[in-house]
Parts: C-alpha cells; sequence; structure tokens
C-alpha cells in the first residue's frame, strides 16, 4: 500500500509495519508499534493506520511529533457502522476471506482488524490535546469520511489543517500518490 511513498521517501527513516495479526485491539497495536521503535515519530496513517496512529500519540504523546492522517475519523463508530463491522465479521467467520479482496491477510487478522476498528475508543480528545502538526487528507469522494467531517476534526487540533484530494476516495495515497507524496514531503519538511 505505502510503495508509492516509500520511493518518495529514500531520504527518511521510513518505516511500514504490517498492522494485520496484531490481535482485536487498536491499544494493543500502538502499544506493540512503540515497543518497536525508538525515539521521536512523524506518524502517517491511513484509514485503519490512522486509527493505530492516533492510538499511538495518544500513549505516547511526548513520542509523537506530527500526525498525517488520510480517512481516519477520531471518534468511534457509529452503531450503523459498527452493525456493518459486526456483519463482516460473520461473513469472514463462515465463509473466510471473499476472493474479491485483494490482501494477504488471513480470515482470522481480517476478524481482528474488524474487531479493533469496530471497538477502538474515541479519540476526539486526543486530536484536542494533540500539540504538534495534525494534517487530515480526505478524498473529495470519500464516501466513508466526509469533507465536512474532516473539516470539523481538524479544526479541534491546535495546529489542524485538512488538505483535500479532489476525485478521490476513501484511500487518497493510494488513488492520487504523486500528489500525496507532495503533501507527505511538505508536512515532513518541518523535520528537516
Amino acid at each position: 500500500m505505502w510503495a508509492p511513498q516509500l520511493v518518495a521517501l529514500v531520504d527518511h527513516d521510513a518505516l511500514t509495519p504490517r498492522l494485520y495479526g496484531r490481535g482485536p485491539s487498536l491499544v494493543d497495536w500502538a502499544e506493540q508499534l512503540l515497543a518497536e521503535t525508538e525515539g521521536e515519530l512523524v506518524v502517517v496513517g491511513a484509514s485503519m493506520g490512522g486509527y493505530a496512529a492516533l492510538q499511538l500519540a495518544r500513549l505516547a504523546p511526548e513520542r509523537v511529533l506530527g500526525l498525517l492522517l488520510a480517512g481516519s475519523r477520531a471518534g468511534a463508530d457509529l452503531p450503523e457502522r459498527r452493525a456493518f463491522r459486526d456483519q463482516l465479521i460473520t461473513v469472514l467467520e463462515r465463509q473466510g476471506v471473499p476472493p474479491e479482496l485483494a490482501t494477504e491477510a488471513t480470515a482470522a487478522e481480517l476478524i481482528d482488524a474488524t474487531k479493533a476498528l469496530r471497538d477502538r475508543p474515541d479519540a476526539t480528545g486526543v486530536v484536542r490535546s494533540f500539540a504538534g502538526p495534525f494534517l487530515l487528507c480526505v478524498g473529495g469522494d470519500d464516501e466513508l469520511f466526509s469533507l465536512e467531517e474532516a473539516r470539523e476534526q481538524a479544526s479541534l487540533a491546535p495546529h489542524g489543517r485538512v488538505c483535500v484530494f479532489p476525485g478521490a476516495g476513501h484511500l487518497p495515497s493510494v488513488e492520487q500518490p504523486d500528489r500525496f507524496n507532495d503533501v507527505l514531503l511538505e508536512f515532513l519538511a518541518q523535520w528537516t
């Protein structure tokens, strides 16, 4: 997923940890990621990775210098989204990974990840208290995370801002990698 960004980040010490296989709790994921890294971090996460990034900032705010999130809301899942995730878990339990899903993750890993997303704590307070630069990238055509919601969320952060990717959906880093790379490099330039 991050291959186009790694090409752009040759002058940076970039890590792209695998999130699948870390269990059914975003807090556990964040604890594992913190144990696997040292020092200060600028954390970039898209969708599920953004939720993990918010947990990193919750658990170790002194280590997280900046946050760049794409398609990641700070709030917990709404009831209808939780119901969708419950249905997905049932399908994965009964049928395994659907063939149309292009993933190397196992059904068990997808079930755990879905539970982690479904049960994630509200991170609105993390955004409000985050002292570093906070950039929220959102696709103009994202059906899961609206531009209005993204603007409202970014306004909560003391140093928050939004970058809109017109024509992109939920993953602007995948759908518009060249533009995303430009935005990412500009964001990282604050620390070089």
